[in-house]
């Protein structure tokens, strides 16, 4: 329906003018995750120019942005809390000391690397984060429609007047590309819709209004000098290092998720491929120096990341001057952006949900495993109602492994190669590990086989501890009952794991096939 997001190549010129794009679109989002952090707005703007900066330069993905997010400013919000009841003014200061721990947890992380564990994240689970977070950012849009003045939802012709200006808004990002692609179709529609606003509409709700909500920014002005560098201070160490690293430790795991996960998401669009343990170190890196200029750290922004790659930013020339144009609007072009109308940016943002969510999911119902379509609702829903991205991987997660343990258990399958009344041979197919061990100990009886047992393990594999307990409590089954049981066609990684059982699995293993030179092994050791 939306063609969002076409394959393209990046150049210097969209880069920056897509950098500029999502500047004007972080002021808002900022101002928001600082609020709910409890902290001064330009803590959150600050946050924003430092983590967007040095991700764009050293990150492992050219065109994904960073800055304050939702998830983080919840987690930091509970440090900012617990240092305001320990004395006045220690909040921010256990904020900077949590946020500095985690980006160096996340920087070990990234030296470890770590990062490839994205990778074990199903498809299922992606089309679930991605729905869900689409809904989210809708939500978010919501409170837009209240009167920031006074709080009350908006009715009567200032609503009408919000609704036409966030669809003309939507209107000029469809159709403006058709016309020229030489200047961003979302940058036209802020520039478009904020003259119109000032000109005729100049009740329309702006940046400003947004930032008079802080008591510390009553006038609603956007400015600030450059912060210099600063250790947190009056921080009882020796009590509070557990809360601290606690804190760190939900932060740094929440900002590689949902990084990663956004990397993966741009990786798909852009046909590309990053680097996710370079893009842990980056974070954490931008995250220890966001808060020790006093921001409250962040993460990866779907949201602005796709407005980036819409709007035509590949490289990393796109993030870097996001992050300069925003210093630029703290320090020097505060009285412009304070004009921007709040109904641009959330036409923006609706753009960004109708291209975040996977439409072609509708269409799996009926076609695909219902146990998959549980995966995605699951992950969706707990994105949806909980507003955490960590969470509902993990659900994710965990639901996708179980779905594939059941699934796999019932997949072991037992034949008889050969039978004579001395000996018989069996084939076992498929995978031997905690979930189907009982249905493998269920296809034998030794009270009622014959003498000599072989089992052929040439379609199947030992997967764990489970696994090998099982073998072993069936030779000794096969043993109290005056029988013999071996096996033969073992792979390398299942012969491997045998020797390091050592005495821990008694079995003896044919010498049978060529291919694996095992010679009547007893894992008795003798």
């Amino acid at each position: 329906m939306f063609d969002l997001f076409r394959k393209q190549n990046g150049n210097y010129k969209d880069d920056i003018l897509s950098g500029l794009t999502v500047a004007l679109a972080l002021v808002p989002e900022a101002i928001a995750f600082a609020f709910a952090a409890g902290v001064d707005p330009l803590i959150g703007l600050w946050a924003a120019v430092f983590m967007g900066f040095i991700t764009s330069a050293l990150g492992g993905r050219p065109g994904m942005i960073s800055g304050a997010t939702g998830a983080i400013a919840v987690v930091a919000g509970k440090a900012v809390q617990h240092g305001d009841q320990l004395g006045d003014g220690l909040g921010l200061q256990y904020l900077f000391a949590v946020i500095m721990t985690a980006g160096l947890i996340q920087i070990l992380f990234g030296v470890l690397k770590l990062g490839r564990f994205i990778r074990l994240v199903p498809h299922p689970v992606m089309i679930g984060f991605v729905n869900g977070l689409a809904i989210v950012i809708l939500m978010a849009q919501f409170p837009s429609f209240r009167d920031p003045r006074s709080g009350q939802w908006l009715s009567g012709e200032a609503l009408w007047v919000m609704i036409a200006l966030v669809g003309a808004t939507m209107m000029i990002i469809q159709w403006f590309p058709k016309l020229t692609k030489v200047v961003p179709s979302t940058l036209m529609a802020i520039v478009t819709i904020g003259l119109v606003a000032f000109f005729v509409f100049p009740e329309s709700a702006t940046v400003s209004d947004v930032l008079a909500r802080s008591a510390d920014n009553p006038a609603g002005r956007l400015s600030g000098s450059f912060p210099l560098p600063s250790l947190p201070t009056g921080i009882a160490w020796a009590t509070e290092w557990q809360f601290i690293l606690k804190t760190a430790f939900i932060i740094a795991m929440v900002g590689i998720i949902e990084s990663l996960m956004t990397l993966q998401l741009i990786d798909e669009i852009t046909d590309t491929r990053g680097q996710g343990n370079r893009e842990c170190m980056a974070q954490g890196g931008a995250n220890l120096l966001s808060g020790l200029f006093g921001g409250m750290g962040g993460c990866a922004m779907i949201g602005q990341s796709l407005i980036n790659i819409k709007s035509g930013g590949r490289g990393r020339t796109s993030g870097i001057t996001a992050a300069l144009a925003l210093a630029f609007f703290i320090m020097s072009g505060g009285p412009v952006i304070e004009k921007i109308p709040i109904a641009a940016l959330v036409g923006v943002m609706f753009m960004v949900v109708i291209g975040t969510f996977e439409w072609s999911s509708l269409r799996t119902f009926g076609k695909v495993p219902f146990s998959e379509i549980v995966v995605i609702l699951a992950v969706t829903l707990v994105t949806v109602f909980l507003h955490d991205l960590a969470t509902a991987v993990f659900v994710g997660i965990i639901l996708s492994a179980l779905r594939f343990a059941w699934e796999s258990s019932k997949h072991v399958f037992v034949t008889v190669e050969r039978e004579t009344p001395d000996e018989k041979i069996y084939a076992l197919q498929g995978l031997l590990y905690f979930g189907s061990v009982r249905e493998f100990a269920d296809r034998f009886q030794a009270s009622s086989d014959v003498k000599n047992i072989v089992i052929d393990f040439g379609g199947a594999r030992v997967c764990d501890m489970s696994g090998l307990e099982a073998i072993n409590a069936m030779a000794e089954r096969y043993r109290n009952a005056g029988k013999n049981l071996r096996l033969r066609h073992l792979s390398a990684d299942c012969r491997r794991m045998l020797e390091k059982a050592g005495t821990l699995v008694d079995v003896e293993v044919l010498e049978d096939d060529p291919a694996y030179s095992v010679a009547n092994l007893r894992r008795s050791g003798k």
